[in-house]
């Protein structure tokens, strides 16, 4: 069983049909400036009668979806990376293309298929864009992806791989989703760019209700990497969905772990307002000059009293380093920023706090990052007797 459902404006409330006409609530559209977080962005609200299953928390029905390996990832303790019993890895490098963003992907793609959408549009940095052109090739979908020619090489050959249209485009990410909303809106096609598309929010809350499962309960601690901040926008609507019908009777801390070169999020929650950066930092997929969802994201926040963090690329580095040696888990750099963070802040918390890390992609799509921190042997044996 799906529940009824509809899209509401987060900003003025209005409410609109899910269909692929509706992306953005259009009336708060008008008001959208350049340079500045996505005005009138849509949140997925459910009515019930009686109990409700978690699996009838979704806006497409499950026949539309492939049968893929899209969450249910593990969520396993890592005993030696800290002196906190409850500190526990949120493994998304499990997912199909070895990333969360799968989990967004794997929804747009149902819903495409729903409504007999062909072909899905998108912006990325390179995670968004192999994970939607994976998924795309096991529905049968085309892909065209727009990506930053600075975007690490090993995630462009991954969206190729998968048989995607890539178009290289001479600026930052900004630029990039820019040039594919024009694409998408001018040939009426569908566009997965996150925020813009309100399922790549839906999507990604089913890890809030896996941690849900895996815990029996809510954590009291969950560290977030964020960038345009719709991964953690997901994973409070997640939360917000377990309040709603009484799974949880409390929200979990989000904090909201952000590189000191991209910094977007956490200077709005400190002064209240965005302002422009220019972004830069090891951690490539965390990096925005405008975070999209960030307006949203703000309000989640500072609604739920979350937090946030910067850190450093070195300590991303170092934290990356950390997580391969003690715990075999090798991260990409946005990914070990969540528990760079949690470093940055583990003396503040609770000494009984459960706290979950969310790892969002695998080190192999940017060895290049982690290369920095490397040194390859430089001499070659012939014999034993030559060893040192």
């Amino acid at each position: 069983m799906t529940l009824a459902s509809i899209y509401i404006c987060s900003e003025c409330g209005r409410e609109y049909p899910i269909t692929p006409e509706f992306m953005l609530c259009p009336v708060c559209r008008e008001s959208q400036s350049p340079d500045e977080p996505l005005r009138g962005i849509l949140e997925v609200r459910y009515a019930a009668d009686g109990l409700v299953r978690l699996e009838d928390l979704c806006p497409v029905e499950k026949a539309f979806f492939p049968e893929i390996p899209v969450g249910n990832t593990p969520l396993w303790k890592a005993e030696r990376l800290a002196t906190h019993r409850g500190l526990y890895l949120k493994d998304d490098t499990m997912n199909l293309t070895g990333s969360f963003k799968d989990r967004a992907s794997l929804l747009v793609a149902a819903f495409a298929q729903k409504h007999q959408c062909r072909e899905i549009v998108l912006a990325s940095t390179g995670n968004a864009g192999s994970s939607m052109a994976g998924i795309a090739a096991a529905c049968g979908l085309t892909c065209t992806l727009f990506l930053p020619r600075t975007a690490p090489r090993a995630k462009m050959v991954q969206a190729l791989q998968y048989g995607a249209r890539v178009v290289s485009v001479d600026g930052n990410y900004d630029k990039a989703f820019d040039l594919s909303l024009e694409y998408s809106e001018k040939k009426g096609l569908l566009s997965r760019n996150t925020a813009y598309n309100p399922l790549t929010i839906e999507g990604k809350k089913t890890a809030a209700f896996e941690l849900f499962e895996q815990l029996g309960k809510a954590p009291d601690y969950v560290f977030v990497p964020a960038g345009d901040g719709v991964i953690l926008s997901g994973m409070y609507k997640g939360f917000k969905d377990l309040l709603q019908f009484c799974f949880i009777h409390t929200m979990p801390v989000l904090v909201a772990v952000q590189a000191e070169g991209s910094a977007a999020i956490h200077r709005a929650l400190s002064e209240g307002r965005f302002s422009k950066i220019s972004s830069h930092t090891v951690a490539d997929s965390i990096a925005v000059d405008v975070p999209r969802c960030g307006r949203y994201a703000l309000k989640q926040l500072q609604a739920y009293r979350g937090r946030s963090v910067l850190v450093s690329d070195e300590e991303i580095l170092l934290a990356q380093k950390q997580l391969s040696e003690k715990a075999g888990l090798f991260a990409e750099p946005a990914a070990a920023a969540s528990y760079a963070g949690y470093l940055r802040l583990e003396s503040t918390l609770e000494e009984d706090a459960v706290c979950v890390l969310l790892i969002t992609g695998t080190g192999l799509k940017d060895i290049d990052a982690a290369l920095r921190g490397l040194t390859f042997p430089d001499r070659h044996i012939r014999s034993l007797g030559e060893l040192k």
